[in-house]
């Protein structure tokens, strides 16, 4: 039997998807590198080539790189807490209790609300509903909205953003746990491994695939959060918590430096590529096969 072309597969499935990454990423892309070396305002039709100009003026731009020092603290602070706190529920949610699909989805639950709207939700509770128990108490952390002072909202929007990313990981966690080899988890057992032990030198190497994924995705996602600084506290108190991206996005679509504001936003994007890059190569090498 004539064995059919392989090129005709390959122009009906791959091309169309090819074409579509082309024409949302790769072509825009391109596209914005060029905007970086002109002075265009998002409106007009001239676009005049004024070449590193733009990246001159990010150098100067103190509030981009105090915006991006800020998220530096954010993605610390919301990677380590979100893959820790993540990792321990889905080792307590895989134990076989009764009801524990149950407790999958009600924290995978969070992460379907979008970041708008969570932020917005989240806005009325920091200070309708926390102020309110604060003059039913007097309590002194609850007696003013978090959003007014600078360390509480940023600790509010640290808060928020692990509520609302920790459920995915969960589920990625979840997954990994119930992947492992149950040959060699009882034979760690009967070799003695119990506690601290096995989780160290059995459970987390096997689980290094699901780890590096949750590193990669949160780091991505704290990087390029906007929604919910939009919403919970548009940066405020007087621009403190305000992030990178919600700093680029000001530069370009409010103060009309769509140039400048494109430069940034190709600055982000590197500093993010180089950093998972970094990560995704480091937990690689220590991922290892049952």
């Amino acid at each position: 039997m004539k064995r059919k072309s392989g090129g005709k597969d390959f122009c009906g499935f791959a091309l169309p998807g090819l074409f579509c990454f082309a024409a949302v990423v790769i072509i825009p892309f391109i596209y914005g590198i060029y905007l970086t070396l002109t002075d265009w305002n998002g409106v007009s039709d001239t676009k005049n080539f004024i070449g590193g100009a733009n990246f001159l003026s990010v150098l100067k731009d103190s509030q981009f790189w105090s915006s991006l020092l800020l998220t530096f603290k954010y993605v610390v602070v919301v990677v380590v807490v979100v893959n820790i706190l993540a990792f321990a529920i889905a080792y307590l949610l895989t134990r076989g209790f009764k009801g524990q699909n149950f407790f999958r989805a009600g924290f995978f639950t969070p992460n379907l609300i979008g970041g708008l709207v969570l932020g917005y939700i989240w806005q009325f509770v920091f200070s309708r509903v926390f102020v309110g128990i604060g003059e039913a108490t007097g309590w002194e952390l609850f007696g003013a909205s978090w959003l007014s002072d600078p360390t509480l909202a940023f600790l509010a929007l640290v808060f928020v953003s692990v509520w609302q990313l920790s459920g995915y990981m969960i589920l990625i966690y979840v997954a990994g746990f119930m992947g492992l080899n149950k040959d060699v988890m009882e034979a760690a057992s009967i070799d003695g491994a119990t506690g601290w032990t096995k989780l160290r030198h059995i459970i987390l190497p096997l689980m290094m695939s699901s780890i590096t994924i949750c590193l990669f995705l949160t780091l991505s996602r704290a990087f390029m959060v906007y929604d919910v600084n939009l919403s919970l506290t548009a940066g405020a108190p007087y621009g403190t918590t305000e992030m990178a991206a919600m700093h680029v996005y000001e530069k370009a679509f409010t103060s009309r430096q769509f140039g400048v504001g494109q430069a940034e936003a190709l600055i982000l994007f590197v500093i993010v590529a180089i950093i998972s890059g970094i990560q995704v190569y480091l937990t690689k090498k220590r991922e290892v096969d049952a």
